[in-house]
């Protein structure tokens, strides 16, 4: 059985730590948080997992323990390998772009838009991430050094997303020599690689 210790984080980490251990095989996960929220949310994501939950309590000290265990069995798995092998070589995955039109997520009321705006991006890094984001308007304020946000950019830059950064909006706010992360681009540009996705998401 895999342990999940999450205590410390909040979401969507929790989630996140426990779909790497079912991602790697796991049939068994016992996770440990340490807030209402978090274990909810791993409660639910076990459950829409088909895992079935064989504990789910509040333990002393405020530490919360799920525990789900895979109702797969030997020929679900079997069959499972077998509809893969016939599906998997004809499907294609579809291409995604994000358009961020602002540094927060909603309004930024008392900091809780720049968390959420941080949470999302830490999500497309765990997961298959875009093929492009585009930061225009306040969305350019995230490639800033100061910004937390940019560290995450800059990641996903690495694990090959394209960063473009609209060099209009960076001269109206005369923040063009502080990017620290993506590329100085334009309109023409990032409406032609917003064009070329097969599916756009826009915020802000």
């Amino acid at each position: 059985m895999k342990i999940v210790d999450a205590r410390g984080t909040t979401c969507p980490k929790p989630v996140i730590m426990t779909k790497k251990a079912i991602d790697s095989g796991e049939k068994e996960v016992e996770v440990l948080v340490d807030n209402d929220v978090s274990f909810q949310n791993v409660r639910r994501f076990l459950d829409s997992q088909g895992y079935e939950i064989i504990e789910a309590v509040k333990k002393e000290e405020g530490t919360f323990v799920i525990r789900g265990k895979s109702g797969e069995t030997a020929e679900d798995s079997t069959a499972e390998i077998e509809v893969t092998a016939k599906t998997k070589p004809n499907e294609e995955k579809k291409s995604v772009g994000v358009l961020l039109l602002s540094d927060t997520i909603g309004r930024p009321n008392d900091g809780l838009g720049e968390v959420l705006m941080k949470s999302f991006l830490g999500v497309l890094l765990e997961g298959e991430p875009p093929v492009v984001i585009a930061l225009m308007n306040e969305g350019v304020l995230l490639s800033l050094p100061e910004n937390s946000a940019s560290e995450i950019l800059r990641d996903l830059e690495n694990k090959g997303t394209s960063i473009l950064v609209c060099g209009t909006c960076t001269n109206h706010f005369g923040i063009t020599d502080k990017v620290s992360v993506g590329t100085i681009s334009n309109m023409f540009q990032i409406t032609e690689a917003m064009l070329e996705v097969d599916k756009a998401l826009v915020y802000g």
